[in-house]
C-alpha cells in the first residue's frame, strides 16, 4: 500500500517555523559570546593554547581609550535599529539603552518578540511562540556595552583587532581564553566618533549584524521600561 501523500503545512504553521528559526538564530547571537559552559570548558582544555593577539600600538591604545571614554559618557540613548541575520533577512525596532545594565529592544510589527534587560538578566519573549528566555546579561555580548565602566581590554575580555576604514572604526573583543565562543565588533564613526553598530560572529562564523540610527541621548528613563511582565505587551514606548 502506498502511504498517503503529505498535507502542506497551513500558512500559520509555515510562519510558526520561521519564527522559530528566527528565534534560534537571535539566542545563537547572543549566545555565542557567553562564558563557557562544563562542556565547552572540557573542549578548552583540550584545545591548543589560543593565540596572543597582536600588541596594541600606541595609536591603538589611544584609539581604545577615546572609545572607553565615548562609551562611559553614554548614560542613556534611544535609536532606532536594523538587525541582519546571516541569512540575509532584515528586522527593524526601537532600542531604548541605560547603563549600567539597562536595555530594550521592541521589534516593529509584525514581529511580536522583545528584548528586555534589566536587574541583571537579558529576557527574549517570542508571544509567537509563548516562550521566554533568560540569559545573564554578563555573559552576552551586550554585557560589554551596558556595563557600569566599560572597558573593552578588561580582565574577561581582549581586542583581537582593530580596522581603521574611510570614516569609521571597527573594534573585535573576544572573552579572554575562549576564542571559540565568537567574538564581537564594534563599529564607530570616525566623526564624530559614534557606536553606530555592532556585530556578533557565532562559532560557526555565521554573523548577526544590529546598526544603529538616528540616535538621541535621553534623559533618566523610567524602570518600568526594562522590566519584562508575563501581561501582554504595553506596545511601543515613550523615548522619555
Amino acid at each position: 500500500m502506498h502511504s498517503p501523500p503529505t498535507k502542506p503545512k497551513p500558512p500559520a504553521a509555515v510562519a510558526l517555523v520561521k519564527f522559530s528559526q528566527q528565534r534560534r538564530r537571535i539566542l545563537a547571537a547572543l549566545l555565542s559570546f557567553t562564558l563557557a559552559t562544563p562542556v565547552w570548558a572540557q573542549q578548552a582544555s583540550q584545545s591548543p593554547p589560543t593565540a596572543q593577539p597582536p600588541a596594541l600600538s600606541s595609536a591603538d591604545q589611544t584609539l581604545i581609550a577615546q572609545v572607553e571614554a565615548y562609551l562611559n559618557s553614554q548614560s542613556a540613548i534611544t535609536a532606532n535599529f536594523l538587525q541582519v541575520a546571516d541569512d540575509g533577512s532584515t528586522r527593524t525596532g526601537k532600542a531604548w539603552m541605560a547603563r549600567p545594565g539597562r536595555m530594550r529592544f521592541e521589534y516593529d510589527p509584525p514581529d511580536p518578540q522583545l528584548l528586555v534587560a534589566g536587574f541583571g538578566a537579558l529576557v527574549y519573549h517570542d508571544p509567537q511562540l509563548n516562550q521566554t528566555t533568560n540569559i545573564p546579561l554578563g555573559s552576552t555580548p551586550l554585557g560589554i556595552l551596558l556595563a557600569q565602566h566599560v572597558d573593552l581590554d578588561s580582565a574577561g575580555v581582549i581586542v583581537t583587532n582593530i580596522d581603521r576604514e574611510p570614516g569609521e572604526y571597527d573594534i573585535t573583543l573576544q572573552r579572554k581564553g575562549k576564542a571559540a565562543l565568537g567574538s564581537l565588533t564594534l563599529v564607530f564613526g570616525a566623526n564624530p566618533l559614534e557606536l553606530r553598530q555592532w556585530v556578533v560572529t557565532d562559532t560557526q562564523g555565521r554573523q548577526t549584524r544590529v546598526s544603529l540610527y538616528d540616535i538621541a541621548p535621553s534623559g533618566p528613563l523610567p524602570d518600568s521600561l526594562f522590566q519584562y511582565s508575563l501581561g501582554p505587551l504595553s506596545g511601543r514606548h515613550g523615548s522619555n
